[in-house]
Parts: C-alpha cells; sequence; structure tokens
C-alpha cells in the first residue's frame, strides 16, 4: 500500500512539491474560501479521492478517475451532479479539497466549472 504522507514527485506545474498535511478542518477551511459548504456527499468523493491516491497513487488520467467517481453517483446525477458539488471540477476542485494531487494533465480546463 502507499504511503500518502510520503509519495509525491515533482510536479510539473509546480501545484505541490510535497504533500500538504491534511485533516478535515483543512478542507472545510479551502471549501468555505471556494464557497462551497461541505456536505456528506461532498465528504464521500473526498474520501474516495484520497482513498485511490492512498492505495493507487496517481495512476488514473483525469477522464478515467472522473468515470470512475461518476460509478457511485451514477443513480444521483452522475457527473452532471458531480458538477454540481464541485463547481471548480470533481477532478481539480476535488483532489485540492482532498488533500491529493489530481491526476497527470487533469489541469485541462474540461475538467473544471460547467458554468
Amino acid at each position: 500500500m502507499l504511503d500518502i504522507e510520503k509519495m509525491m514527485g515533482d510536479d510539473p506545474e509546480g501545484r505541490l512539491a510535497a504533500l500538504p498535511e491534511w485533516t478535515e478542518e483543512v478542507a472545510r477551511k479551502l471549501a468555505e474560501k471556494e464557497g462551497i459548504a461541505l456536505t456528506e456527499e461532498h465528504w464521500e468523493v473526498i474520501r474516495l479521492l484520497r482513498n485511490h491516491y492512498r492505495l493507487r497513487g496517481n495512476d488514473l488520467s483525469g477522464t478515467r478517475l472522473l468515470n470512475a467517481l461518476e460509478e457511485p453517483f451514477g443513480a444521483r446525477g452522475g457527473k452532471k451532479h458531480l458538477y454540481e458539488l464541485f463547481p471548480g471540477g470533481p477532478i481539480n476542485q476535488g483532489s485540492r479539497l482532498a488533500g491529493v494531487p489530481p491526476p497527470p494533465y487533469s489541469r485541462d480546463t474540461s475538467f473544471g466549472s460547467v458554468a
């Protein structure tokens, strides 16, 4: 199993030199700054992102990770619902709030806002 606190190489876009210390309080404060009141559904996505990174690292593309997130949310509206939860993008904004780096090359604007 990968150690989420120790994993992190150089990010080509300079977003993270190392994984920051993360707590649920850190996520709440980040979300508040971004205008999001975290609900249980937000926490579900955050936990899925953290668990994925803990188990597999950054091995998926942004598209594949979004598709994997969509699976448990299919009955609740799928991708559309995920973008309603995270208007800045369930991959980019969700990863930021989860304290993990987004998958490589997911900085693409198609992973951003639907607005």
